[in-house]
Parts: C-alpha cells; structure tokens; sequence
C-alpha cells in the first residue's frame, strides 16, 4: 500500500533524559491521534534511534503538503494543549519539514527505516526526481529484507506559512531539502541499502556537496484513519 496522500510533514525532536517518559507518554496518548484526526491527515508514526541524531523521528502522511498551511492547522499549532506546551517547551532539538511526495514506492510498515537528507541542486530537481523513480529507489528495495520507499521535497512556502502566521516558534526553513526514507524489517537492512545505492559520488551528479544526513531509526508507534 502506498503512503496516505502526497504530502508529509517530519519532525526529529529531542529532550533531555529526564524528560523523554513524559514525552514518550505525550506522544503515544495525546500528540499522534490529534494530529492524525485533523481533516487530510490520516496516518502517523513514530521512530527512535538505533543510530541517528535527532534521537525520535515522526511523520505524518496527508492529502496534500498544502495541508501543512490551512487556516485550521495553523490554529491548532498556535493554541496547543497544555500538556503540548508543556512538552514542547523542554524541546532540545526540533527540525521540521513540509514535504511534497515526489517518488512514492512503499508498501506496508516496516519496523525500520533509514532516512537521508541532502540538498541538491534546483535546477537538477527533475532528473534527481527520475533517477529516485526510475533507478535508486527500485535497486534499493529490490534488496533482501527492504519493504519500500519514498522521496520528498521540503516546500518552503508551506514550511514557513506558522512562521509568518506566528503560530509556532522555529527557524525560517531556507532550503529546498529532500528527504529519502528507505523502508524495512529491520535497522541494518535498511542501514545498508542507503550504503550501497545513496552513495556521495552517486548524488554529486545532482549538485549534492555535502555528504547526505543519515540517521536510522526502528519503529515505536503509529496510528492512522
């Protein structure tokens, strides 16, 4: 089965020890089913690190990116619950893409997955686009133990629609960052996968100077409608 739409929100989120019980609790009972009951989302889930930092990765799969920027999301994220605020307030790390699904190959829900992050060249977005489609993302999953893949590119208006609305308190997002999240049955297969296909001589052919971020995560929880 594929994803739940054509647009993704992620967030990598940390907290101090003392306080991830509580934010493990906020996330499983309140955090997850509120968002994925809003009208356009319908599934969530949630990861944390077997090798990565931030330490928990979260995605939220819906109609369309523009989703991320209504009038009634933004809101929401202006008027948290306040064991929202609570948590979010002892936030150490948050990073947070809008994405527009370019290229969606998954099936099913693995127990892992392995996400990179690069920055290409704009003007190379669309044979990147063909290259993820056509070649690396099916060599990739073709591997044993791989159940799918997709890829994703940050929206920029949509990222930064609380920032001009003042709902939410993060940086401006200034790049067009795509994300490629390589699922599987387990954390070294999908480690491996990302090895062997994202390779940096591999992405240099679309204007990525800079070695992708690679974080592997297994799964802890997800909810969906």
């Amino acid at each position: 089965m594929p994803l739940r739409g054509k647009g993704m929100l992620i967030t990598l989120t940390e907290v101090k020890s003392r306080d991830e019980s509580d934010f493990n609790e906020w996330y499983n009972r309140e955090h997850i089913d509120e968002r994925v009951n809003l009208p356009g989302f319908h599934r969530a889930r949630r990861y944390v690190a077997v090798k990565a930092s931030p330490k928990y990765f979260a995605t939220y799969e819906c109609d369309t990116v523009g989703d991320l920027a209504t009038p009634g999301y933004l809101h929401l994220l202006a008027n948290q619950t306040a064991w929202s605020q609570s948590v979010m307030a002892r936030f150490t790390r948050f990073d947070r893409l809008t994405l527009r699904i370019q290229v969606d190959l998954t099936h099913g829900t693995g127990g892992a997955l392995t996400a990179l992050r690069f920055l290409p060249d704009v003007r190379k977005r669309n044979v990147l686009a063909a290259w993820l489609q056509d070649m690396a993302l099916p060599k990739a999953i073709a591997r044993k133990g791989m159940l799918g893949a997709f890829a994703a590119e940050n929206d920029l208006d949509v990222a930064n629609a609380p920032v001009q609305q003042k709902s939410m308190d993060h940086p401006k997002a200034l790049d067009a960052e795509w994300v490629v999240v390589l699922e599987g049955t387990d954390p070294v297969t999908t480690a491996a996968a990302a090895r062997a296909v994202f390779t940096s001589a591999a992405l240099k052919r679309f204007g990525v100077a800079k070695a992708p971020t690679v974080g592997t995560y297994r799964l802890l929880y997800g909810n969906e409608r």
